[in-house]
């Protein structure tokens, strides 16, 4: 009896653990066979409709999931192997129940990263992840029901191992003079967008979908994550920076806890593009996010929305390479002057301060931008900065560069410009009619010259008296001028005949000393 128990015993128990590891292989070959399956539908180019590590080896699975959980982001080499790299279903092939799983089981293998510098590596592995992730991102645009925090955190994990990168600097000396960037050629393009496009899409339509929750979202994305996509706009791939100016905007807008950090944190970026680098590809894409922020911003507005105005937007205008960004940075302007007029002199005299000297191209975008300001400037503001602004259009007239003239000219074609000039001429006309006065006379430029006719017409058509005074005076002022340069020219005249006077006597007293000298040393 006793042997026939234990002869029992130990065969059942082999026969048990024999047929569950021909179970579990078999479950593993059916699993491969659905994701076979699965791509025919979906992918023409490719045996597999999306990828994950092959889940018959649960161990490989976990160790897989662990290491990307302690933040792999290493790119894969040749030297590596890619057996674990097997179809799985698509989210069509699978019961409701289980997509969330799948989808867990997709992002972990998207945080493998790999290098695109060798495009003939790993094309087979390059090709199922990425369409791993347009399955990704089509599973994100269609699912109903809000993301788990499991999910959230996964997607985040995914994002940062594929986007969060170590820029390699290019040399960039040189390249921007007078405002104007003197190379042509195409811009630097990622090698590895085909990816990161992808991605950037799932993000978007992560941070977009109402599936996602705002209150777990933000544990996620929060203020170390930010800093690091702020970082990414340097990238010299102008298709990423688009993204993400689309990505932080839609954040800005869903996260309002990080509101006035977003802000703060532009305006460090903005002090040391100014202050200390003058380098920074994304300042433009910046700036457009930024419009749309202050178009939102309540009335009155705040102190610390003044300040950004004067300590980063105004002193924006400082760098040589303004051409790069100053279509988006006037726009910001505007928004402001148009929120509280009462901000045009602050605008206005901050454009002055750092007025260009010696570059006409930028001078001509300063006048561009000066009368957009002046457009929605109220005649209170306008008369308490009137006197340095036309002083300096003044100098404007007068430049030999026609461009700068004759933009400063086609000011008095704007109606509310003109308005402003009219209703306060008998300030402005005696700085300006001594400019345009000189142009008449002598400027080269044929057409500086009929503009100037035409300005100083208006404001004799509009007050003969006024201009009749103002042209006498500059008469007196010409003649008195040419006094002192004659007076001018005869002291120096006398100088020099004195010097030569001097230098003669000196030498005629010289003659006897040198002769002297000479006896004495023969």
């Amino acid at each position: 009896m006793i042997k026939q128990l234990l002869s029992k015993l130990p065969r059942k128990s082999s026969k048990s653990s024999a047929n569950r590891d021909h179970g579990g292989n078999h479950a593993a070959n059916s699993n491969a066979s659905i994701g076979s399956r699965g791509s025919n539908g979906k992918f023409a180019n490719s045996n597999s409709s999306s990828v994950a590590v092959n889940n018959s080896a649960p161990d490989a699975s976990q160790n897989l999931g662990n290491k990307i959980h302690q933040g792999v982001n290493s790119k894969l080499n040749g030297d590596l192997g890619f057996s674990q790299y097997e179809g799985l279903p698509g989210f069509k092939d699978v019961p409701s129940s289980e997509k969330q799983n799948l989808f867990i089981r997709k992002l972990n293998l998207c945080c493998v990263v790999f290098d695109f510098t060798e495009p003939m590596k790993n094309l087979k592995e390059k090709e199922i992840k990425r369409q791993t992730l347009q399955d990704l991102v089509e599973y994100v645009t269609s699912v109903s029901g809000k993301f788990t925090e499991t999910a959230v955190q996964e997607v985040m994990k995914m994002v940062s191992a594929n986007l969060f990168r170590t820029f390699t600097p290019q040399p960039r000396e040189n390249k921007v003079v007078d405002g104007v960037d003197l190379e042509e050629d195409e811009p630097s393009m990622d090698s590895a967008w085909p990816h990161l496009q992808i991605v950037y899409e799932l993000f978007l339509r992560f941070v977009s979908s109402t599936e996602t929750d705002a209150k777990l979202a933000k544990r996620y994305i929060d203020q170390s994550f930010i800093l690091k996509l702020l970082d990414l706009f340097d990238s010299e791939d102008p298709r990423e920076r688009e993204y993400l100016k689309t990505i932080l905007h839609r954040i800005y807008g869903k996260f309002m806890v990080h509101r006035p950090f977003i802000r703060k944190a532009i305006n460090s970026i903005f002090y040391q593009f100014i202050f200390e680098t003058e380098k920074y590809n994304g300042i433009a894409e910046l700036l457009e996010i930024l419009g749309s922020i202050i178009n939102g911003f309540a009335l009155p507005l705040k102190e610390e929305h003044k300040m950004f105005l004067v300590r980063a937007m105004i002193p924006l205008h400082k760098p040589r390479c303004l051409a790069m960004y100053h279509q988006p940075l006037s726009y910001c302007i505007a928004q402001f002057v148009e929120k509280d007029c009462k901000l045009a002199d602050t605008v206005i005299r901050g454009l002055l301060k750092y007025w260009p000297i010696a570059n006409s191209s930028k001078e001509v975008m300063f006048l561009n931008e000066l009368e957009e300001v002046l457009e929605a400037t109220q005649p209170p503001e306008f008369q308490r900065c009137m006197v340095p602004l036309f002083q300096q259009l003044a100098r404007c007239l007068n430049s030999s560069h026609f461009q700068v003239a004759e933009r400063a000219l086609f000011l008095w074609n704007n109606d509310p410009i003109e308005n402003l000039i009219r209703q306060n001429r008998k300030v402005i006309l005696p700085i300006i009619l001594p400019a345009l006065e000189k142009n008449v006379g002598s400027h080269w430029n044929q057409a500086v010259r009929s503009l100037t006719l035409n300005v100083r017409k208006i404001f004799e058509d509009l007050d003969h008296e006024l201009f009749n005074e103002c042209l006498l005076k500059f008469h007196e002022d010409e003649k008195k001028e040419v006094e002192i340069r004659a007076s001018r020219e005869a002291t120096w005249r006398r100088l020099e005949e004195i010097a030569a006077t001097a230098a003669a006597s000196d030498a005629t007293a010289a003659a006897p000393c040198k002769a002297l000298i000479c006896s004495a040393a023969g």
